[in-house]
């Protein structure tokens, strides 16, 4: 698991490998992530979108944007979290993700930027 605490909201983020198929004659790798985001400022916060960048081994960047996450906008009080899971599809056994979410601090009326910590997608067969 890996963690990173950005103005008071934490994120924790567990990966999964799902396995592999072939989609357009092309080996995919699919892997599962659970992210968590924790509210530990004293601020009620609202996610409104997400960033991601998602690189594989064989040097493919995927940019990925949108709002919320899940199709969802989760207001979060102070003390609480909020999770949920997703996947990705890579070309290699190997890769990797990060990004940010975009967040509104409701005391203060403005957005800010959190950070989600690089995290490693590795299928448990491809390590030596």
């Amino acid at each position: 698991m890996v963690q990173l605490v950005t103005r008071g909201i934490k994120i924790s983020v567990e990966t999964t490998y799902e396995g592999s198929f072939y989609r357009d004659y092309k080996i995919q790798y699919a892997f599962g992530y659970t992210v968590t985001i924790e509210n530990q400022s004293k601020d009620i916060v609202q996610l409104n979108s997400r960033h991601w960048d998602i690189f594989d081994a064989l040097n493919n960047v995927e940019i990925v944007t949108g709002e919320g996450v899940i199709g969802k906008t989760p207001i979060i009080q102070p003390g609480e979290s909020h999770t949920y899971s997703s996947g990705c599809l890579l070309s290699s056994p190997f890769g990797a993700m990060k990004g940010f979410y975009s967040m509104l601090n409701f005391s203060t009326n403005s957005i800010f930027k959190v950070t989600i910590p690089t995290f490693k997608l590795s299928a448990p067969f491809a390590i030596n």
